[in-house]
């Protein structure tokens, strides 16, 4: 992954690439926005690289790598507006889009009790969902159906979004940190990556009342 990423963590474009792929997302399910999250981070924690001189001399001099920060920043800030746009679009064209999901069995089951947590406070769901795949469109895209409030549904946007670049970013940063900045420091990452998706989906699916709070 990161030979294929390539040139660009050494360029800003990293940046605006993450940045798309995480807004988009949330309408096109099959963007690798974690993956590539994971392998940026995994190209931050390069920092330095050896340089053997002409006189044969090794030095570490800084590598051309992303900035973490600046990473989660703009995966962050991607992910809270990705998710206030497909919300506002669904709330515009609840009906259409309503009776679309009533289609759906599974849909349906996730937009109820998406429902109930946010009306409890709970939307702790919107932050679990952030890690199961398609689990965020459905959440942004059935809560703007729903016609919920912006004030009930942002702050747990948020706090997803946080949680996510957090988890994403750091997985990538200190399996980099930890295994070597090489495809397998990467893979590692991104197992985990999927483990945790894994196991939101599980949370999410599973019979029983959503862990709220509040």
């Amino acid at each position: 992954m990161l030979e294929s990423v390539g040139s660009l963590t050494g360029s800003p474009w990293i940046y605006a690439v993450v940045a798309l792929s995480v807004l988009f997302d949330v309408f096109l399910p099959v963007l690798p926005s974690g993956v590539l999250v994971v392998t940026a981070a995994t190209a931050a924690a390069a920092g330095t690289t050896t340089v053997v001189g002409a006189t044969g001399k090794v030095a570490q001099v800084p590598a051309e790598v992303p900035s973490l920060l600046v990473l989660m920043l703009c995966a962050f800030s991607a992910s809270v507006v990705g998710d206030l746009v497909a919300f506002r679009l669904a709330r515009r064209g609840g009906d259409r889009l309503g009776r679309a999901i009533a289609r759906s069995r599974r849909l349906t089951t996730a937009r109820e009790r998406l429902g109930g947590a946010l009306s409890r406070g709970g939307g702790i769901l919107v932050v679990i969902a952030r890690f199961a795949p398609a689990g965020r469109s459905v959440v942004s895209l059935g809560a703007g159906a729903a016609h919920r409030e912006v004030k009930e549904f942002l702050p747990w946007s948020a706090l997803a979004a946080v949680a996510w670049t957090g988890y994403s970013a750091g997985l990538g940063y200190f399996g980099g940190q930890w295994l070597g900045t090489t495809w397998i420091g990467a893979g590692v990452s991104v197992l985990a990556l999927f483990a945790a998706g894994a196991l939101a989906a599980y949370v999410i699916r599973r019979p029983g009342p959503v862990p709220a709070t509040g």
